[in-house]
């Protein structure tokens, strides 16, 4: 079947994009366990960023798992598939010009890795890195009782692995510092990594953001 697709060239190059956009794109690929406060930071920092001028977006794992990837459970090879999908479609992100915020557990480095193969030098990985007695602390969602008690399989953490990222581009210790402090960190991060041409941004971006509301 491949032999018979052919990829149809875009009108507009990486650069002419990042001149629209004020800045390249990318992908910021959260990962951590559960509780770790991924989608908090992941939240946090688009709206952050968007105040700055940045276009991003973020795609989050429960989210994503009741649309895109909705035919998905937990297995080792559902696990892979979800995160395979979602590297691609981060990618795509990244190739339009966006800066595409990811937040999920993706526990095997072998997926991530596969992640950034897609996405390639736009790839930025983030370990949100709360240790397992934090997070089960926290379980906002009740999961870890859950997975404690037997109700919940494969559970990462638990009864199932994480992998610990071996040469993360950012750590940050959701377990010892604030939310506002971690989002500091990832913005700087990201000025650092992608300056922002504020003169082309500054012109799209809404007074109702620039002012909060």
């Amino acid at each position: 079947m491949e032999k018979n697709l052919t990829a149809v060239p875009h009108a507009l190059n990486p650069s002419q994009r990042a001149a629209h956009y004020g800045h390249r794109g990318a992908v910021m690929w959260l990962t951590g366990l559960s509780a770790s406060g991924k989608s908090s930071l992941a939240m946090a920092l688009e709206h952050a960023l968007t105040t700055l001028g940045y276009s991003c977006y973020v795609l989050d794992g429960d989210n994503v798992r009741k649309g895109l990837n909705a035919n998905l459970g937990f297995s080792p090879a559902d696990r892979s598939e979800n995160i395979r999908r979602v590297g691609e479609v981060a990618a795509l992100f990244a190739d339009a010009g966006l800066i595409c915020i990811t937040a999920f557990i993706s526990p095997y480095r072998a997926d991530r890795a596969r992640a950034r193969q897609s996405c390639g030098e736009a790839f930025h990985e983030i370990h949100v890195a709360a240790d397992l007695a934090t997070c089960e602390a926290r379980d906002p969602k009740g999961l870890y009782k859950k997975a404690r008690s037997g109700e919940l399989r494969e559970f990462t953490g638990i009864s199932a692995p994480y992998e610990i990222p071996e040469h993360p581009q950012l750590a940050i210790d959701t377990g010892h510092e604030s939310i506002a402090a971690s989002v500091q960190k990832l913005v700087a991060y990201v000025e650092r990594n992608l300056p922002l041409d504020v003169n082309c941004a500054s012109r799209r971006m809404p007074s109702s953001i620039r002012s909060g509301v």
